[in-house]
């Protein structure tokens, strides 16, 4: 079984001809429909709101299309906030949630008018002072022993973030008594999450939380922040998260809490995870122990398999009907031996030249690049409505990579 891609053999090879490869291409028209279908699904809710997971696709065409599509920004670092607000983001359709936070991101984000989503108690004095007291706060919750994390956010009791929830109690106190009339709450405790209830569950155990708190410090909650975490189906047998599901499940909860607060999600990788597409080039194939497939990219430019084992689909173009017989490791020119795309996948028969394409990049995928062994950031190229292309960001040159090196004093 493969994946399908919303481009032909002919329409990638006339790309190629014009970019080198490696590059990423992402699809404009399935951004637009992951960005619809959570939209449409929540459409109950009065006041929903996606704050899209900057650090998941940091271009300004692809903010473009969440600004379009009524999305805000979801900003943890200074550049985050700075490109949300070239591409004409601010105010409140900025959630400012970061950790380990210098304080000039805390004036950023208040002169941004975001709002600020504070990890840690102790943050709260080093806010005051560096930005005053904000119209709205919110709080991370971390939930420790109560819920189960995965491989890639981590246990939420070994995890660095959020407030335990003695925490939450004193901090929403300490902002009340600084005056603060307006609050939001926020978890985030699992990523690439495909199973429904899981989801469904925790926005349970955010909305009876606003109600604890509510009750005892005395305050209304305007928002929860459910997070994001929604996942994808990176294997071709997984089964995609029904996004209806989630939300009516979540309605239910909703309605039994007798909760009036406004639903925020940040979503990042559910909306623009499936439509990012690495394309490289077969360079070597190599037969040792085993069979290699060296391609032109790297885990610089794709480094999830690496550090998390993920796995990505890939399709060799004009191939898809062959049978897959060629057991090999695929694999970019790294000076490390974990600079891997696949481990014993099974590909049909390669040949140098080959076009490559791996899979579920959108989200993560070149925004976690580095320039180990010298290797270039990629360019970026988004696959228009009409069927163009656009350059969306340019590759890196070896002038960009020697910038900041001071030379003038050898």
């Amino acid at each position: 079984m493969d994946k399908t891609l919303p481009f032909t053999r002919d329409q990638v090879e006339k790309i190629v001809r014009n970019n080198p490869t490696p590059f990423y291409l992402y699809d404009e028209r399935g951004i637009r429909e992951s960005a619809q279908s959570l939209t449409k699904a929540f459409s109950w809710s009065p006041g929903f709101r996606n704050y899209f997971a900057v650090k998941a696709t940091p271009n300004p065409h692809i903010l473009g299309i969440m600004k379009e599509e009524g999305f805000g920004t979801d900003c943890s670092s200074m550049p985050e906030l700075v490109l949300s607000e070239r591409v004409g983001i601010t105010g409140e359709n900025i959630m400012f949630t970061s950790n380990d936070t210098p304080a000039e991101e805390f004036r950023k984000a208040a002169e941004l008018g975001a709002i600020i989503n504070i990890d840690d108690i102790r943050h709260i004095g080093m806010l005051k002072e560096n930005a005053g007291v904000p119209d709205v706060i919110c709080f991370r919750y971390n939930p420790g022993p109560l819920k189960t994390g995965n491989i890639i956010i981590g246990n939420p009791v070994d995890a660095k973030y959020g407030l335990t929830r003695d925490q939450i109690f004193e901090a929403y106190a300490a902002m009340k008594s600084a005056g603060v009339k307006r609050f939001g709450i926020h978890t985030m405790v699992v990523s690439n999450m495909l199973n429904e209830e899981y989801l469904i569950d925790t926005a349970k155990m955010l909305f009876g939380l606003a109600a604890e708190v509510s009750r005892e410090i005395g305050i209304k909650f305007e928002f929860a922040n459910l997070g994001g975490g929604v996942g994808i189906p990176y294997r071709p047998e997984d089964k995609p998260v029904d996004i209806k599901k989630v939300s009516q499940g979540i309605k239910k909860a909703y309605e039994e809490t007798e909760t009036q607060i406004k639903i925020f999600m940040e979503c990042g990788r559910f909306i623009t995870g499936p439509h990012g597409y690495l394309i490289s080039k077969v360079r070597h194939v190599t037969k040792k122990y085993k069979n290699f497939v060296g391609l032109d990219a790297t885990m610089a430019n794709l480094m999830r398999p690496a550090i998390y084992g993920a796995y990505h689909h890939i399709t060799v173009m004009g191939k898809q009907d062959n049978e897959k017989t060629f057991l090999c490791d695929v694999t970019g020119s790294l000076c490390e031996n974990n600079d891997k795309f696949a481990i014993d996948r099974k590909l049909p028969e390669v040949e140098e030249g080959d076009i490559v394409v791996i899979h579920d990049v959108g989200a993560h995928g070149h925004a976690m690049g580095f320039q180990y062994n010298g290797k270039l950031r990629s360019a970026e190229l988004l696959l228009r409505q009409d069927g163009t292309t656009k350059l969306i960001r340019r590759a890196e040159t070896i002038d960009d990579y020697f910038a900041t090196l001071n030379f003038s004093e050898l």
